[in-house]
């Protein structure tokens, strides 16, 4: 910190009378703080006096900031004049041909600005908004009528700025930072090519296995699948949302869903192909069964993904927004394009292929009783919820930043270091215990700290990483000082305040009970039978429970990051979306039988429904668990736990909607009627047995 001084025209530097009392670089400025909490400091300083920074660096090219010595009222922080006064602001041009601020106060502010400027002539009077100066103008002579202006060497966009700072000084609350992000650049690069790569890996893979498996059609769908991407990423580009791994991680789930719309439409067209048909009957046969089933699926899933983007922060919301785009483009590349490719090659007379000798006869004999085995179903899904609640009411769970609020930083040290060192040397500097855990490797850590996180000022984050080095500055050579640490070792830093917590807590409740209760009322509304809508929640509030109850079970057990944080709800409601897609799916084909096949007994019907479309059921979740693998495997730490949560739900979601789902739609028909007719079609005359 340096004397009041300044230079001159003549470049000395001299003393200036004024509010300014100091200078101090930025990097320094949270070593100054921790000087004047200093209690020996504090007694020696009138009681009155407040020392704050400049908003803006008095010497950009240094990073110097001025430090403005306020006074204040005794015992109250508050001004004595606050922006609620000010009725009008507005940057103008003064008469000298500079630029001004135009300021018009109300009744009441006039009368107390015009005692203050009469109490304070050829003094300053500061203009300070969220702790920082924005300005301390001189005043020349008593202002009366409420009208007055503030000179000074600005621009005019920094005369318009300061007269917008007036006009927001009207608002009840100061803005804070609530949640804010760093990342390193070396993280981000990593974490851009880690998701990069999982993204080839997983498109190439898709390609492979939907040509091995459909032929010619498996071309044609990598074709839109291709299209769907370059489409999908055109239009977050031209919207300005940034590649983050949310968004990647949105892509590839997208490529899963992609993938699943042309699976949908070639299992219907090789099942009217074994009913010999043509190849043009084929296809317009094939296309028509396929669209309520596609349509239903990506509704629901559109449904899940707005409620996420409604409640959503964040990378939730950029998760959200990814999901959406691709869905919709999705239905335009899965269903127009692929048919007129498929058109447009059979009027060229080139035959098309859905067969393959790998897919000829795979699941075509299938022929499993899954309403008849039902209870052995219930009786494990049972236990898994059981010992999953059992495990949240006595372990909990491992709560990430955006639940609990606090600080996140992310550190890499130069060689493996004990987490109950770190924790130790930091407890020392933060007089409370962190949360430290590694992240991948033995040399890289994820350190969370709660402390001083009430603290609203803007330098407080720097006094918290200048603790941070000190604590652990043992564990580096001496060579390594606070710059390099900052620079090199500290690789990103996270901060929610408390309020954005709880938000986050309440939003993510308020998500996932919202999305239950949209999913049941359109699946009443479009199957119009209460038992279809009811059997999709209980299969979708079993897929919750267990995802939940292994992340809570497997926290701290297994060596990568169970955090429960924003991400892990982008990976729940996905899997709600998934799950109910793998339902309606078997929904949309019992509808159907019901329609052609009356008479028949409810439990034929079901186990038929689920028997034909097993091939799709199983290549979706085939090729969407592959995804998620790869993923998982590649994608690096920032997205494993969301990895994990989808891979968990994958399984739980094909399980539930053949052997939860189904079932309980069975159960709950009416005991009373057991001819199809009457238990599934409202419509139709009720027969009693």
């Amino acid at each position: 910190m340096n004397p009041a001084i300044y230079q001159g025209a003549n470049n000395q530097y001299m003393y200036r009378p004024g509010p300014v009392v100091g200078y101090v670089f930025g990097k320094d400025t949270a070593k100054l703080n921790s000087y004047f909490a200093f209690p020996e400091l504090k007694s020696a300083l009138p009681k009155n006096l407040k020392l704050l920074y400049g908003s803006k660096p008095f010497d950009e090219k240094k990073n110097v900031f001025e430090v403005f010595a306020i006074k204040k009222r005794l015992n109250d922080d508050n001004a004595p004049l606050d922006g609620s006064a000010v009725s009008d602001a507005r940057g103008d041009v003064s008469q000298s041909g500079g630029h001004e601020i135009a300021m018009q106060m109300n009744a009441e502010g006039a009368a107390t600005w015009q005692r203050l400027t009469a109490a304070n002539v050829k003094k300053a009077i500061a203009i300070v908004l969220d702790d920082q100066v924005y300005s301390a103008p001189n005043v020349e002579n008593e202002i009366s009528g409420g009208r007055s202006s503030i000179t000074g060497n600005f621009t005019a966009k920094e005369a318009q700025d300061l007269a917008n700072i007036l006009k927001t000084g009207k608002l009840p609350v100061s803005a804070r930072i609530i949640q804010e992000d760093i990342v390193g650049a070396s993280l981000g690069t990593d974490t851009i090519h880690a998701g990069f790569m999982s993204f080839i890996v997983a498109l190439l893979l898709i390609a492979l296995i939907m040509y091995i498996y459909y032929s010619t059609g498996g071309l044609i769908a990598n074709i839109a699948l291709v299209l769907n991407l370059f489409f999908t990423i055109g239009i977050l580009i031209g919207f300005g949302f940034s590649l983050t791994m949310s968004s990647i991680a949105g892509l590839i789930v997208t490529i899963g869903m992609a993938v699943d719309t042309n699976i949908i439409i070639f299992e219907r067209i090789k099942e009217e192909l074994f009913r010999g048909k043509s190849n043009e009957k084929v296809v317009e046969d094939g296309y028509k069964h396929s669209y309520a089933p596609i349509i239903d699926a990506h509704i629901t899933t559109l449904l899940t993904g707005a409620i996420l983007f409604y409640f959503g922060l964040g990378p939730v919301k950029g998760f959200a927004t990814t999901l959406i785009v691709g869905l919709i483009v999705n239905l335009f590349c899965g269903i127009l394009i692929t048919r007129f490719i498929t058109d447009w090659m059979l009027a060229a007379g080139k035959n098309i292929g859905y067969i393959t000798g790998v897919s000829k006869n795979l699941f075509k004999s299938f022929n499993f009783r899954f309403v008849e085995n039902r209870k052995w179903a219930f009786m494990i899904s049972g236990a898994l919820t059981v010992i999953g609640i059992i495990s949240i009411a006595t372990k909990g769970f491992d709560k990430g930043v955006d639940f609990l609020g606090g600080r996140t930083y992310t550190v890499h040290f130069e060689k493996a270091i004990s987490t109950n060192d770190v924790r130790s040397a930091l407890k020392v500097t933060f007089g409370q215990e962190p949360q430290v855990k590694t992240v991948g490797t033995d040399n890289t850590m994820r350190i969370t700290t709660s402390y001083l996180i009430q603290e609203n000022d803007q330098h407080t984050d720097s006094l918290i990483e200048s603790k941070l080095y000190e604590g652990l500055k043992s564990f580096y050579a001496s060579t390594v000082d606070y710059k390099t640490f900052q620079k090199t070792y500290k690789l990103s830093s996270q901060k929610v305040g408390p309020t954005i917590a709880d938000d986050i807590t309440k939003n993510s409740i308020w998500a996932t009970v919202f999305s239950l209760l949209v999913i049941f009322i359109y699946i009443v509304i479009r199957f119009r039978k209460w038992q279809y809508g009811l059997g999709t929640i209980i299969a979708l509030f079993h897929d919750v429970m267990v995802v939940l109850g292994m992340f809570s079970l497997f926290h701290g057990i297994l060596p990568f990051s169970l955090e429960i944080d924003q991400t892990f709800i982008a990976a729940i409601l996905t899997i709600i979306g998934y799950s109910m897609n793998d339902t309606v799916i078997v929904f949309d084909r019992i509808r159907e039988y019901v329609k052609d096949q009356k008479g028949r007994n409810l439990k034929d019907v079901i186990n038929d429904a689920i028997n034909h479309t097993m091939s799709r059921t199983i290549m979706t979740s085939l090729t969407v668990f592959l995804v998620v693998l790869i993923l998982f495997v590649f994608g690096g730490e920032v997205t494993r736990g969301f990895a994990f949560a989808m891979l968990v739900g994958v399984i739980t979601g094909t399980y539930s909607s053949i052997f939860i789902a189904m079932p309980v739609l069975y159960d709950l028909r009416d005991k009373n009627e057991d001819q199809l007719t009457e238990a599934l079609n409202p419509t139709s005359k009720k027969t009693t047995k």
